[in-house]
């Protein structure tokens, strides 16, 4: 289907071929009716050796500098759950809102609160996130779309590895296909029951940070939002979807 012999396939199956022409992974992706997502994710894993090549010698490291601009954006939004985040899923900074969704969950305990380690190491993720395989395979996908050849995310990769095992090192063998950078993401919240927040990720720079802001996606979570954060009711309007 791909008009390629098997042989250059089988060259490519076993990495005895790393470069890959765009023709050949257009002809494969193709082949394998890839959605859009699909395609970007078959030309990442195609430009992984040439990447490594490039950024050869270059050690850059996964920034914990919250620019003041970016801590008045945070308070800016007061009534949105918002947090910053860097390339390896530390949470740098975060505004009130955010503490009253996050704090109840144990995503903040503890002095370096991380995303990516709260949702493989620790048993709550699992019983407040309904669909915490999906948010597994997002945050894996986000790990390596990041990497720019610092050590800090390999050398973070090996320690969770090592303390959760197979839940998080399979997948960062599979490498899961990055999803969109907004969505819904439902919560079993421990005070106001069940929560569909809608997401959008905001790219800052080029330092690999992000800021993701939370908005009720619909009027039932609206409403415990507003019990959340001691609002009066309808303070807060649900985005559509």
């Amino acid at each position: 289907m791909a008009q390629v012999s098997v042989e250059y396939l089988t060259r490519l199956e076993q990495g005895r071929d790393t470069r890959p022409s765009p023709e050949i992974l257009a002809a494969l992706a193709n082949a394998l009716r890839l959605d859009g997502d699909g395609r970007s994710h078959l030309r990442r894993l195609a430009s992984v050796e040439h990447s490594q090549q490039l950024c050869e010698g270059r050690h850059p490291t996964a920034s914990r500098t919250v620019r003041p601009e970016v801590r008045a954006l945070l308070d800016a939004l007061r009534d949105r759950p918002a947090c910053l985040l860097n390339r390896l899923g530390d949470v740098l900074a975060w505004n009130e809102p955010f503490d009253r969704v996050a704090r109840p969950l144990g995503l903040l305990d503890g002095d370096r609160p991380n995303l990516v380690w709260f949702v493989f190491a620790d048993e709550r993720a699992r019983d407040h996130v309904p669909d915490w395989a999906e948010l597994a395979d997002q945050q894996v996908a986000e790990l390596h779309r990041r990497r720019q050849g610092d050590p800090d995310t390999d050398a973070f990769a090996e320690r969770l590895a090592a303390t959760v095992g197979t839940a998080f090192a399979s997948r960062w063998q599979r490498r899961p296909v990055a999803v969109q950078a907004s969505g819904v993401r439902r919560l079993r919240h421990p005070e106001v029951g069940p929560l569909r927040l809608a997401y959008e990720t905001l790219e800052l720079a080029d330092d690999g940070q992000r800021l993701l802001v939370h908005l009720p996606a619909d009027a039932a979570c609206a409403e415990a939002l507003d019990r959340l954060l001691g609002r009066r009711p309808g303070a807060l309007r649900s985005a559509a979807g």
